[in-house]
């Protein structure tokens, strides 16, 4: 492959400084793969880890011979625990989430009204930036917890893998904005403040929602808005604490990446982004990348070869072997192309190659392969 910074991703889960790793990266990349593995050789090595995915696929559950995950951590039977090491798995559920923060955080009645509120089941479920945030506050409960000194964060895929950077300002210009502040009206010393404010402004533009909605429907959404009010605070304190851990020497994040155009492309996004955020980049991983042991015979020679044995008339075999060499050339001189481009552009970012395996990677056995080769095995 082309010339660039080595990395060794033994050295990050080795590092016992290190107790968050983040990987992200665009769909299809094999991002699920590398953080199971990853989870899996830093358990076996000694350290005590979860793994928490955010994608809803079953790949980690069944990957590490799970029936399914859960927002509850589970143990995964099979790893080698000899060195003292553990692992756990879970898949991070938006809603229940949501849930337990709201109870842990309200009194149990008020926490019940929430709950029962139509806005509050339709924002714990799915509205937009919900699944980042819960994402935020899992990763800060886990990190609480203290039961684990490493956490591996399976990212949602695409650009919205980064998402969860954004979601504490989000969440706290949602609730900031004015139109949430008139629904507020006389909730709170900051809303009989913002009253006095609005004067009859207020009562017009309720009155105007009220037509459009109807006052059931406008009721609920003050009940709401009043009733999570008082724990927004919190949310928005948490959420930040949790950003804080991502920009720490103790958090690193691995993108993932195919050794493809777009996927490359969509790498280069995810390293300038973190390079803003002045989030730690441990490096790349380049994964399913092909290779062969016959590198001296090239396309052009191999394709050649097939032509004089098909002019000769002889040897078909060995005419098909030499095409389908040549096809695997051409497909490794690309990979090497694509690869070369992200290395001049990003010169500081360390690369280690993950080789295509023979088939889907299913059991444990397959994630230690895959394992030892993000140590650059």
């Amino acid at each position: 492959m082309a010339a660039g910074r080595s990395l060794d991703l033994d050295d990050v889960i080795g590092d016992l400084r290190t107790r968050v790793v983040v990987c992200c990266g665009s769909g299809g990349v094999g991002k699920t793969t590398t953080a199971a593995a990853l989870g899996l050789r830093a358990a076996e090595q000694g350290r005590q880890v979860v793994v928490l995915t955010i994608d809803p696929a079953r790949r980690l559950a069944q990957s590490m011979g799970l029936d399914a995950l859960d927002n509850t951590p589970r143990r995964v039977k099979g790893a080698d625990e000899s060195a003292g090491g553990s692992l756990d798995a879970m898949m991070l559920d938006m809603k229940r989430t949501f849930d337990e923060v709201v109870f842990a955080h309200s009194t149990p009645e008020r926490a019940q009204a929430i709950m029962d509120n139509p806005f509050y089941q339709s924002l714990s479920s799915s509205f937009s930036g919900t699944q980042e945030y819960m994402a935020m506050e899992k990763l800060g409960q886990l990190r609480a917890e203290d039961r684990w000194d490493l956490i591996v964060v399976d990212t949602p895929p695409s650009r919205s893998a980064l998402d969860f950077l954004d979601a504490p300002k989000r969440l706290g210009s949602f609730l900031d904005g004015r139109f949430i502040r008139i629904l507020m009206g006389g909730a709170g010393k900051g809303g009989r403040a913002y009253l006095k404010v609005l004067g009859t402004g207020l009562g017009v533009v309720t009155g105007a929602l009220t037509r459009v909605l109807g006052a059931q429907v406008l009721k609920d959404l003050q009940a709401f808005i009043a009733a999570l009010d008082t724990m927004f605070g919190g949310f928005r304190e948490r959420a930040d604490a949790t950003y804080q851990l991502l920009k720490t020497s103790g958090t690193a994040f691995v993108v993932v990446a195919a050794p493809e155009r777009d996927a490359l492309r969509e790498a280069s996004y995810f390293v300038e982004r973190l390079g803003t955020e002045g989030m730690p980049l441990a490096g790349l991983v380049l994964n399913r990348v092909h290779t062969t042991g016959a590198k001296t015979l090239s396309a052009a020679r191999a394709t050649a070869g097939a032509e004089t044995l098909a002019e000769q008339g002889g040897h078909p075999l060995a005419a098909g072997v030499l095409r389908l060499h040549a096809e695997r050339m051409r497909i490794i001189e690309r990979e090497q192309s694509l690869r070369g481009r992200f290395t001049a552009a990003h010169p500081r970012v360390p690369v280690v190659d993950v080789p295509a395996q023979p088939g889907d990677v299913h059991d444990l056995a397959g994630l230690r392969t895959v394992g030892a080769a993000l140590a650059g095995g």
